[in-house]
């Protein structure tokens, strides 16, 4: 019997090489990996032109696409996580010293719905009395999913070819959310610092306040593909499950990973996220995990109302037959 293929664009994670590489075979599947492609262009081709079968999705596009009635669902396999208080930057002399100091400002950032964005927005909102809609969000591209922002929120395309990195360093705007480090503040530009300079100790309070890691993206497929074969959403979740713990044992072995401390990074994880902080599936964390970033793609006009998770990812949940205590 031939082997269903399909292809699988994601990022280039250690915790998808196995499954890439082939020491994790998805049973039926044979999988096909585009290489040679970053997140901004999987995303824009997924979100514009849907042309992948599986493919990993900004989870705040991924609810949009659902919101708008689109024939996608997704699997709940989660290959990107990252605390954002630390990509917020700011420039020195603007005088904000904290996030309600924003309000009524402008601030950059590459478009609206990033998930970086989406996140950062949310938790400064609830936690620290940002007013998003009061903010003018000046941008420098479109977003990948079309969408008309709700009456109030103010987004701006950039009407030069400054970069908004060096737009934040020149004090032309006071503060920038970025996915990224942007190059000046790499490059020790003393003009610009992040809003939380002690990020780390203030993402370790959010999560023992909270117990989210942020997921950003999620694992999307065409709707077509699990109404025609029901065993792949199941059969992708375990591979991509068994190639993760082949990952988690690789990284704790301080001979594969050429980081002096490697052990104690990994020990300090563990004793703060869990043994497992890229968890799968739908269990109490991830459900609050995921409706805490949905409710925040609502009240920014992303989406246009809050759809059940169960709606939302396929039931892939194997339980005790997953055999998953044996990685």
């Amino acid at each position: 019997m031939s082997k269903l293929r399909l292809t699988v664009a994601c990022g280039d994670y250690d915790i998808v090489r196995p499954l890439k590489e082939g020491a994790v075979k998805a049973d039926g599947l044979d999988l096909i990996f585009p290489s040679e492609m970053g997140p901004r262009e999987r995303h824009w081709r997924m979100g514009r032109k849907r042309e992948f079968d599986v493919c990993e999705e900004n989870v705040g596009a991924y609810f949009m696409i659902r919101d708008q009635g689109e024939p996608l669902s997704a699997i709940p396999v989660f290959l990107h996580r990252r605390f954002r208080h630390g990509f917020v930057f700011v420039n020195t002399a603007a005088g904000i010293k904290a996030p309600k100091d924003l309000n009524g400002k402008v601030v950059g950032g590459t478009n609206f719905q990033p998930a970086a964005s989406v996140w950062i927005r949310g938790i400064l909102e609830e936690h620290y009395g940002l007013e998003h809609r009061s903010i003018t969000w000046l941008v420098d591209r479109s977003d990948d999913i079309s969408f008309e922002p709700p009456p109030g929120l103010r987004i701006e395309m950039k009407r030069t070819d400054k970069p908004l990195s060096n737009m934040l360093a020149d004090g032309d705007i006071p503060a920038m959310i970025s996915p990224t480090l942007p190059r000046p503040f790499v490059e020790g530009d003393e003009r610009i610092g992040r809003l939380f300079p002690n990020h780390k100790d203030v993402e370790l309070a959010y999560f023992r306040r909270t117990g989210i890691f942020p997921i950003m993206h999620v694992t999307t497929i065409k709707c077509e593909i699990v109404e025609r074969y029901p065993w792949v959403a199941a059969n992708l979740v375990k591979a991509f499950e068994q190639s993760k713990q082949l990952a988690y044992r690789r990284l704790a072995d301080p001979r594969m990973v050429p980081l002096a401390f490697v052990r104690t990074a990994v020990e300090e994880q563990e004793g703060t996220l869990g043994k497992d902080p890229w968890s799968y599936g739908l269990k109490p964390a991830n459900r609050k995990n995921l409706q805490t970033v949905q409710r925040y793609c609502h009240e920014q006009g992303l989406i246009s109302k809050m759809m059940p998770l169960d709606q939302l990812f396929e039931d892939t949940d194997l339980g005790d037959a997953s055999g998953a205590d044996e990685f």
